[in-house]
């Protein structure tokens, strides 16, 4: 049986103790990092650079998918790389190049990724998809954690699943944003692969727990 791909959240994480939550989740059987990257123009809040995820690489064998929720990402995808990620997320809103990111990303072995915000219909950037490894759901506005889940995105989860099959592509679908046990069940029911959950694991009283359940759904 194939399982759930959990993907703690950073930003829902105790920065003054980064290390030690990473360890914990990982160790739980975690086995994606998502990194949230943003500098208050495309989403209005700030998060990590690209020294963190330098700092944390050393510390961690997940694999690191760090979310760019910037606009000209293609100017930033190289540090970020450098740093240690191991997938490029870009926004298919953001300004900028994206077709940039990719031939990035190709040429440096790393993954390229594409997310779509919740108000975006997942098919009008249907173009991108074909040659991409990560397709990610927005079930929350970009830039605070804590949000609540957005049931539509229920929806767009089936129609990304839809395209991959008509197009014959083999991208993960990611969710990220308000994701809980209880909405975690419907996401892989809809056609999910990858879970990001932040609060869901880093505020729990058991994370391991909650990835192994989600895991194992």
């Amino acid at each position: 049986m194939k399982k759930t791909i959990v993907a703690p959240g950073l930003l829902a994480a105790k920065v003054s103790d980064l290390g030690s939550a990473i360890a914990r989740v990982e160790q739980a059987g975690a086995q994606y990092l998502h990194i949230d990257v943003m500098d208050g123009h495309f989403a209005p809040n700030f998060s990590f650079g690209p020294n963190i995820v330098e700092g944390l690489r050393g510390m961690s064998k997940m694999f690191f998918d760090v979310h760019l929720i910037i606009d000209n990402p293609e100017l930033f995808t190289p540090m970020f790389i450098k740093a240690g990620a191991d997938c490029i997320t870009v926004h298919a809103e953001a300004k900028g190049d994206i077709e940039e990111v990719r031939k990035i990303c190709r040429e440096s072995g790393k993954g390229f990724g594409v997310s779509v915000n919740p108000n975006t219909p997942v098919e009008d950037f249907e173009h991108l998809y074909s040659d991409c490894d990560l397709l990610l759901i927005m079930s929350i506005e970009p830039g605070y954690g804590g949000q609540k889940f957005f049931p539509a995105s229920l929806d767009k989860i089936a129609k990304a699943k839809e395209i991959r099959e008509r197009l014959g592509a083999s991208y993960l679908i990611s969710v990220d944003g308000g994701v809980t046990l209880e909405n975690a069940v419907q996401c892989v029911a809809a056609g999910a692969d990858v879970l990001v959950a932040g609060g869901a694991v880093f505020n729990a009283e058991d994370p391991d727990a909650v990835i192994t359940e989600i895991m194992n759904m």
